[in-house]
C-alpha cells in the first residue's frame, strides 16, 4: 500500500475498525514508512490520552439545564396559543434556551457611574454569559491541562494502563471477531515452526494439556507497535491467549516479575512474567487464580526444557 491509501486508514486502524487483511496491509506499511508511523503513534497517543482521562458525573443541575434546553415536542405552537395580552416580557432578558451554560459566566465591567452606584450599594455586579463555543472551549482546554498534567506526574502508570488495555481489547477483538487463530493446531512442533519469516525472534511453545491447558494454536497480533507472537490455549470454557514478547520490549516489560500481582481490566484477568529470555503476558475471562496456574504449569515446564 502506498502512503496516500494508508493515511485514510490510520483513525480506523488505530481504534481497530478495519479487517484483519486490511489492519495487515497497513502494519506491513507502517514497518517501512516514518511518515505514516509517527503519525499512526500521534493518533495512538491521543486515543490513549482520551482513554486514561478521568470521568466526571454531570451534576445535576447542569442535567437539567441541558434537558430544558432541549427543543419540545411543537415549539413552533407555543406563539399561536399565546394570544391573550399580558404584561410586556421584561427587555433584554436572554430566553432559557439560549443560556444552558449560564454557569459560565465572566463580570461585564462595562458602565457608567449608575453602574457603580449599583455596585457599591451591594447589588451583584452584572454578568455576562460567555458564548456556548467558548465554554466548551475553555472546558476541553481545563480537561486537556488535568490529564497532561496527570500524564507527567504518573508517566508509567499511564503507559502501563494503555498497554493493558490494548492487550485486552486484541483478546476481545479476537473472540468477537472469529478469528482468534491464524494457526490451528494442538502440536506445538506445528505452531512454532509456523512463526519463522513472520516475526522477527522464536517464542517458545509448549502444550500445557496435562496441566489443564490445552494449545489449540497460535495467531499474529500487532501490539505495542510491533507484530507479536500470540499462543492460544483452551481452560475448560476459557481461553487463554499468552502474548510473547522479546525481553528488549520495554512496554511489555513493565513490572513483568516473576510473581507480580495479577490484573483486572474490565473483567479480563492478566498476570505477566519474565522467562526464557521473553516477557509472557496472559488474558482470560477466567477468574486470576488460572492464569497464576498457568504461569506455574509454563514455568514447569520450560524449566524442564520442554
Amino acid at each position: 500500500m502506498e502512503c496516500k491509501e494508508v493515511r485514510p486508514l490510520i483513525d480506523a486502524y488505530v481504534d481497530r475498525e478495519l479487517s484483519s487483511s486490511e489492519a495487515r496491509h497497513v502494519e506491513a506499511h507502517l514497518e517501512q514508512c516514518p511518515e505514516c508511523r509517527r503519525e499512526s503513534e500521534a493518533v495512538l497517543g491521543v486515543s490513549r490520552i482520551v482513554r486514561q482521562a478521568a470521568y466526571h458525573r454531570a451534576p445535576e443541575p447542569l442535567r437539567s439545564r441541558i434537558v430544558a434546553a432541549l427543543p419540545q415536542a411543537a415549539p413552533e405552537a407555543e406563539p399561536e396559543a399565546r394570544t391573550e395580552p399580558g404584561p410586556a416580557p421584561e427587555p433584554r432578558r436572554p430566553a432559557r434556551n439560549r443560556s444552558w451554560l449560564d454557569g459560565w459566566r465572566l463580570p461585564r465591567f462595562a458602565g457608567g457611574g449608575a453602574a457603580g452606584a449599583r455596585a457599591g450599594a451591594g447589588t451583584a455586579p452584572r454578568f455576562g454569559t460567555l458564548g456556548t463555543v467558548g465554554a466548551m472551549g475553555f472546558a476541553l482546554f481545563a480537561a486537556a491541562a488535568v490529564v497532561a498534567v496527570t500524564i507527567a506526574l504518573h508517566p508509567r502508570q499511564t503507559a502501563s494502563g494503555a498497554f493493558v488495555d490494548e492487550l485486552v481489547s486484541s483478546h476481545v477483538r479476537a473472540q468477537l471477531s472469529g478469528r482468534d487463530i491464524d494457526v490451528v493446531s494442538t502440536d506445538q512442533h506445528t505452531v512454532k515452526p509456523w512463526f519463522n519469516g513472520r516475526i522477527d525472534y522464536a517464542p517458545p511453545v509448549e502444550d500445557l494439556a496435562s496441566s489443564g491447558f490445552a494449545l489449540v494454536g497460535g495467531r499474529l497480533d500487532y501490539i505495542g507497535h510491533r507484530r507479536v507472537a500470540v499462543l492460544v490455549y483452551r481452560y475448560r470454557k476459557h481461553v487463554v491467549d499468552a502474548y510473547v514478547f522479546p525481553d528488549a520490549e520495554s512496554g511489555a516489560a513493565a513490572e513483568a516479575e516473576a510473581g507480580a500481582p495479577a490484573l483486572v481490566s474490565d473483567g479480563y484477568a492478566l498476570v505477566r512474567w519474565r522467562e526464557h529470555g521473553m516477557v509472557w503476558w496472559a488474558v482470560t475471562d477466567a477468574a486470576p487464580d488460572v492464569l497464576r496456574r498457568f504461569e506455574d504449569a509454563m514455568h514447569a515446564r520450560l524449566a524442564a526444557g520442554g
